[in-house]
């Protein structure tokens, strides 16, 4: 799976959970946002790597990196919707191709689970994100179908 550069990409099980969250607090401290702890992460991402509905793919040993999407069922059509949620590469691991295979892996994943769309979100300050997306076909829908402005809002419940 993804582009060589000289690793392995693998999809995690059930029993990676515990790395999935260490590695998900470790990304969530780096850029500043609010995490509970590694454990407390691993606990929620088991049972949903179990089901499917979340999968994971890991580059490299240690790994140096994860790729995590969300799929869902749809409404509208029966290929299930699928969010890039998280892509993560170790800083000292940046700039030599691991996003880029972490990503088309993550892609041929959601095509092999039957998914003909991908999303996700992305900070406005991400340059670096948001140029490996835009090279790789993604697209910044700055308007609807419609011309109309498109936004994505959030809030705490």
């Amino acid at each position: 799976m993804g582009e060589d550069v000289g690793l392995e990409i693998r999809l995690g099980t059930a029993a990676d959970a515990p790395l999935l969250g260490r590695m998900l607090h470790e990304f969530n401290f780096e850029f500043d946002s609010q995490t509970p702890s590694a454990g407390a992460i691993a606990d929620l991402a088991g049972p949903q790597l179990e089901s499917g509905e979340i999968a994971v793919l890991f580059a490299g040993d240690g790994p140096v990196g994860f790729a995590q999407l969300r799929f869902r069922l749809s409404l509208y059509d029966s290929a299930p919707a699928v969010t890039l949620e998280e892509l993560y590469v170790q800083p000292d691991q940046r700039g030599r191709g691991f996003g880029f295979a972490l990503l088309d892996a993550a892609m041929d994943h959601a095509r092999e689970r039957g998914a003909t769309h991908i999303d996700l979100n992305t900070s406005e300050d991400d340059t670096a994100a948001r140029a490996l997306y835009e090279r790789n076909g993604f697209t910044n829908r700055e308007g609807g179908e419609d011309g109309s402005t498109m936004l994505y809002y959030e809030r705490d419940l």
